[in-house]
């Protein structure tokens, strides 16, 4: 097996990759020359869960990164009122387009190199550039049963967890699917805690969302839903704002794959500009919603939002948080802001939620809405900045977690 622990890329300022990986794999696949990695940051219960991400340019260091980030929002969401017991965090990645002919093969291989762990170890499912179909149609070829097989053979009713898992999966609201809105849900959820906190009235508010896709228009679409004015979103092609406010239903009936906007649907108010421009709005709230490091050093002195509430994983680098923490803007990290897909999964299959849009929702909003609430307060309380806070909630609810499954 072409395995190794490798060099873990430096810390964020939180000290989220203090410690080493308890597995890690590069792979190379022997028809393409394309890269394979595989992180398990840890193991809790015996099981790690995290997506498995394609584009061109992943790195190692990307995956080890993301993975770290899995295991603060498993055990972010631990309420000994669940059913569902966290796990910890894991993150899989392939240096490859995932628009490319080969892009199919190079998946198969992978996911049949690092079998072992899909079927005992690794929970996994969709991230940038893949689909949970996709991947289970894969697994399926292979004698696998699904991306959740290593947590269902857990459960007492495996058959009941497939089909609720199932049924939350074929819910569509208003032509979106249901898994899809639910990290959206969640996202403008911390976006609506930071204005409620601090008294902004959503009929006066601003946001911009980056990025126009599952995450960024399901995001952009709640956030629409209540009050708040969206007046830019971008996709690869540029940005579309209006300072009265866009759209937003009309653009996501209209939305082409892969979250292009159709420019040829806009209203006459609607103003073109490049890509990065969106960043330079002055809004509320920046939502960065496309793809990992898209703020870095190079473009964070463009944005003039007061807070951002990440909703891709790794949006902003390390450095430009920094940066923009010492220009006060407020950064409510990924692994808070978006962790109510993730969290949503798990409700779903161990049944802490019913598979319809109502249950699905309100728990995300909830859960959502105290987890941000929490997050900023022992910010505050503790001079820390968000990501750190986050990571000192997780720290301790896994404390109290591990001490309950050793009780047991």
């Amino acid at each position: 097996m072409n395995s190794g622990l490798l060099t873990p890329p430096a810390a964020r300022a939180d000290g989220a990759l203090s410690q080493p990986p308890e597995a890690s794999i590069t792979w190379t696949d022997p028809v393409t020359g394309r890269q394979g990695f595989l992180v398990i940051d840890r193991l809790v219960r015996g099981l790690a869960s995290g997506g498995l991400r394609m584009r061109e340019g992943c790195s190692y260091e990307e995956v080890r990164e993301l993975a770290a980030a899995m295991s603060v929002k498993e055990a972010l969401h631990y309420d000994p009122s669940n059913r569902y017991l966290p796990m910890g965090g894991a993150k899989g990645g392939i240096d490859c387009d995932p628009l490319s002919s080969e892009a199919r093969g190079v998946l198969s291989r992978f996911l049949t190199f690092v079998r072992p762990y899909v079927e005992q170890r690794w929970a996994t499912g969709d991230d940038l550039g893949t689909t949970t179909e996709l991947i289970d149609e894969v697994l399926g070829e292979l004698g696998v049963a699904g991306c959740v097989a290593p947590v269902v053979r857990t459960l007492d009713d495996p058959a009941a967890a497939r089909k609720r898992f199932a049924d939350a999966f074929a819910v569509e609201v208003d032509g979106i699917g249901l898994a899809e809105l639910v990290g959206g849900c969640g996202v403008a959820e911390a976006a609506l805690t930071v204005l409620d906190r601090e008294g902004t009235p959503r009929s006066s508010a601003t946001a911009v969302v980056q990025g126009f896709g599952a995450m960024g228009g399901s995001t952009a679409r709640f956030l629409d839903a209540a009050g708040i004015r969206v007046v830019a979103v971008s996709d690869v092609h540029g940005t579309v704002a209006n300072p009265r406010g866009l759209a937003v239903e009309e653009m996501l009936r209209n939305r082409r794959a892969h979250g292009a906007i159709d420019r040829s649907r806009l209203r006459p108010a609607d103003i073109l500009l490049d890509r990065d421009d969106c960043l330079a709005l002055r809004a509320d709230v920046l939502v960065p919603a496309a793809t990992s490091y898209a703020l870095h050093d190079a473009n964070q002195g463009r944005v003039a939002a007061r807070y951002i509430v990440e909703a891709a994983n790794l949006p902003v680098t390390a450095t430009a948080e920094e940066r923009l923490r010492r220009r006060g803007c407020v950064v409510v990290p990924d692994v808070v802001a978006n962790s109510g897909t993730n969290a949503w999964w798990w409700w779903v299959l161990y049944g802490d939620v019913a598979p319809d849009a109502e249950s699905s929702l309100a728990k995300v909003r909830g859960s959502l809405r105290a987890l941000v609430t929490e997050t900023l307060q022992l910010a505050e309380d503790a001079v820390r900045t968000p990501r750190q806070a986050a990571r000192c909630i997780a720290e301790a609810r896994r404390d109290v977690l591990l001490h309950r499954l050793g009780a047991a």
